[in-house]
């Protein structure tokens, strides 16, 4: 799968360690660190994103930990702090609903790319245009659905940081700054996933499916199959990496906003 930029640059910022940090707290900042630098990386592949998205697993486990904490727990559990927990949760809900959305357009994507497979061995011409701009209507209407989860994502962020902004010990405050970067990482590579995945549908001159077009216009369809039907198979196997990486970032949010809940009932 190719390389492409991201299309949101997550700021390289600097978390400061408490002077006396958990060790969990600098296997967070260690974690933090990784991805923000592929996060970051101006090639940014499939196969990166997909590893980062099980990173991200990692980090959200990291900081499950952390907020298990006795101490945590009970200065989260007052105010001002718990403004703050309750704005978080809404975020939860929106980035859940996000990450949901990107993998239910994986899983639609690759039924279209089954429904193009069996289209090619067929040779059904009208079959495989028919399927083709079937996969196109799809990824205009998958990547406009997720702008919107985006952007309503974002309102809740530019609250949840006005709540944040309240006296919290070290500790606690880097737990809040790792939570808010985390969550920027996450938008970061859902966002990349679809315009990675899709970037065929906005370079059509340069694609494989022009390829396809073109074999139709010229009827040799034979010398272009394999090629295709090779192309298919490997995004495919791509799209079963990403719903893997996918899946393992969806529990650890769902084991976040448990802990938050849980957090509130204190």
């Amino acid at each position: 799968m190719a390389a492409v930029v991201p299309d949101q640059c997550v700021r390289l910022r600097s978390i400061s360690m408490p002077s006396r940090s958990h060790p969990l707290a600098l296997q967070v900042e260690e974690e933090l660190h990784k991805l923000k630098t592929c996060v970051a990386s101006s090639s940014l592949t499939s196969q990166m994103t997909g590893d980062a998205l099980r990173g991200l697993g990692d980090l959200y486990n990291c900081m499950e930990e952390l907020l298990h904490l006795p101490h945590n727990q009970q200065s989260l559990s007052h105010l001002p702090q718990k403004r703050w927990v309750e704005e978080e949760l809404d975020g939860s809900v929106r980035l859940l609903d996000l990450c949901g959305a990107t993998r239910d357009s994986l899983v639609t994507m690759k039924e279209h790319i089954q429904d193009l497979q069996l289209a090619l061995r067929r040779r059904g011409d009208a079959a495989i245009q028919s399927k083709m701009y079937a996969y196109i209507h799809f990824g205009k209407k998958a990547q406009k659905d997720l702008k919107n989860c985006v952007r309503s994502l974002k309102k809740t962020d530019n609250r949840a940081a006005s709540s944040s902004a309240v006296n919290m010990d070290s500790e606690l405050s880097m737990v809040v700054q790792v939570l808010t970067e985390a969550k920027e990482i996450s938008i970061s590579l859902l966002k990349s996933i679809l315009s990675n995945l899709f970037m065929a549908r906005s370079r059509p001159k340069a694609s494989r499916w022009s390829l396809i077009s073109k074999a139709l216009q010229k009827k040799k369809i034979d010398c272009e199959e394999h090629e295709n039907t090779s192309h298919l198979e490997a995004l495919e196997v791509t799209i079963g990496d990403l719903e893997t990486g996918l899946e393992c970032l969806f529990r650890r949010l769902v084991q976040n906003r448990v802990s938050l809940l849980n957090i509130l009932s204190l």
